[in-house]
């Protein structure tokens, strides 16, 4: 690992791999995205068109 100074800016140089195996463990650190079945989809549904229309 090596580092670079430019423009007062320090950057940090590693290896393809490390930094792939870095991008990796980033990634699965995000959360997935929630799926709903077909019901509790329908029930989000009408509970924010309810909340859509009580608005207007």
């Amino acid at each position: 690992m090596g580092t670079l100074v430019i423009d007062k800016k320090k950057f940090v140089v590693i290896e393809e791999k490390k930094f792939e195996k870095l991008e990796l463990l980033a990634a699965q650190k995000t959360a997935p995205a929630k799926k709903l079945s077909l019901a509790e989809g329908k029930k989000m549904a009408h509970k924010l068109i309810d909340k859509w229309s009580e608005g207007k």
